[in-house]
């Protein structure tokens, strides 16, 4: 494999571990990562597909365990949240700012939205690492989270091992000069996510202003 100065920036310090356990390295800290505990799996996987492009790795063989491990870790997380989450999160979670509320809170959102957030979880810090034990606490059906779970991780695979595998150490740069713009994506998307609420509320107000004529268009002409 190619000596850790070959990876640039944030993958960098990943590269002795790659280095040293190859594939079993993927595994180890995907997997561990997707059932809670703080580790670099996005970054290692990233830098995995990287040797993958350099032909130091198999870019197939680094997806697929990737993939394996993700959902594995993360139903570990799942049966973690079932068995004793919940108790473990009323009992400690106001050390993090979880309270009894918040948790409720969490447990309708779940039940109402569950399986998108946890598609798109992988794709975002937090709850990529705590998905898993989190739909475990809310008692999100278990077939339904391996399904979306299952699909979340394909994508999260998918998308993170092709990038890193086309345009390799170059990926880096990409990302810092991307980073420079990222206020003006966030003020897009808020104003996005913003304009869309207004539209769908207006919406909401036409169609109850629509019901009510038409209720009463009815009572007139039984009257």
């Amino acid at each position: 494999m190619p000596p850790p100065a070959d990876l640039p920036g944030f993958l960098h310090g990943v590269a002795p571990i790659l280095d040293r356990w190859g594939y079993f390295a993927v595994a180890g800290v995907i997997g561990v990562e997707s059932f809670g505990v703080p580790a670099p799996g996005q970054t290692i996987m990233v830098a995995a597909a990287v040797y993958a492009g350099a032909g130091r790795l198999n870019i197939f063989a680094v997806a697929a365990i990737a993939f394996v491990a993700a959902v594995l870790g993360d139903n570990i997380g799942y049966w973690i949240g079932v068995r004793g989450g919940r108790k473990l999160a009323l009992r400690w979670g106001k050390y993090i700012f979880l309270t009894p509320e918040r948790l409720a809170r969490a447990e309708g959102f779940f039940a109402r939205r569950g399986g998108r957030v946890v598609m798109i979880a992988r794709f975002i810090d937090g709850l990529r690492q705590l998905n898993g034990v989190i739909a475990g606490i809310t008692a999100m059906p278990w077939r339904t989270f391996l399904i979306y779970n299952a699909i979340g991780a394909a994508l999260w695979v998918g998308v993170w091992t092709t990038v890193a595998y086309l345009f390799g150490t170059h990926l880096v740069e990409i990302i810092e000069h991307a980073h420079k713009y990222k206020w003006f994506a966030l003020t897009a998307i808020v104003l996005a996510v913003g304009g869309y609420v207004v539209l769908h509320v207006r919406h909401i107000r036409r169609r109850k202003a629509r019901s009510s004529t038409d209720a009463a268009a009815m009572e007139d002409t039984a009257s």
